[in-house]
């Protein structure tokens, strides 16, 4: 199964878009596949369905964070590389998508508001533009990373 097949899996299992993301790339980083999930929960739905920036966004971010991020000792140019990498992932995500944020990418509606949410499901937009996002950003994830 490929790690995009897998994020889709995990959410259609009900985990949000972050912890799919996120959680498809655990074995990379000799992460448990609950480590993965808690961390990545408060960010589903554009954090805490607070619908910012896409949560399969930020899964993907924590990912480029785990492989090029600086941590304790690291030279300065490895943030600024982890900067880079998050550009060109916002980009490649807008250019598939339209948009990096949460309501935009749900037309506009508000999943906290009942008739909105309603509408949303009416459109099936968990089970299409949700699935595609999470899609998209395991997928966009990979390719900067096949480019080192």
């Amino acid at each position: 199964m490929t790690k995009s097949e897998k994020a889709v899996v995990l959410f259609a299992k009900g985990y949000n878009c972050s912890q799919s993301v996120l959680t498809s790339f655990s074995e990379d980083f000799g992460l448990s596949e609950d480590d993965c999930l808690k961390i990545a929960c408060a960010f589903g739905g554009g954090m805490g369905r607070r619908q910012l920036t896409c949560g399969a966004v930020t899964g993907a971010l924590m990912v480029l964070g785990l492989k090029y991020g600086m941590g304790k000792g690291d030279e300065m140019p490895k943030k600024i590389n982890t900067y880079i990498k998050t550009t060109d992932f916002f980009e490649a995500f807008k250019k598939r998508n339209g948009s990096a944020d949460c309501r935009d990418l749900l037309q506009g509606l508000d999943m906290n508001n009942a008739a909105d949410l309603e509408k949303i499901n009416e459109l099936n937009l968990f089970q299409t533009t949700c699935y595609k996002c999470v899609k998209d950003a395991v997928e966009i994830a990979e390719k900067i990373m096949q480019h080192d």
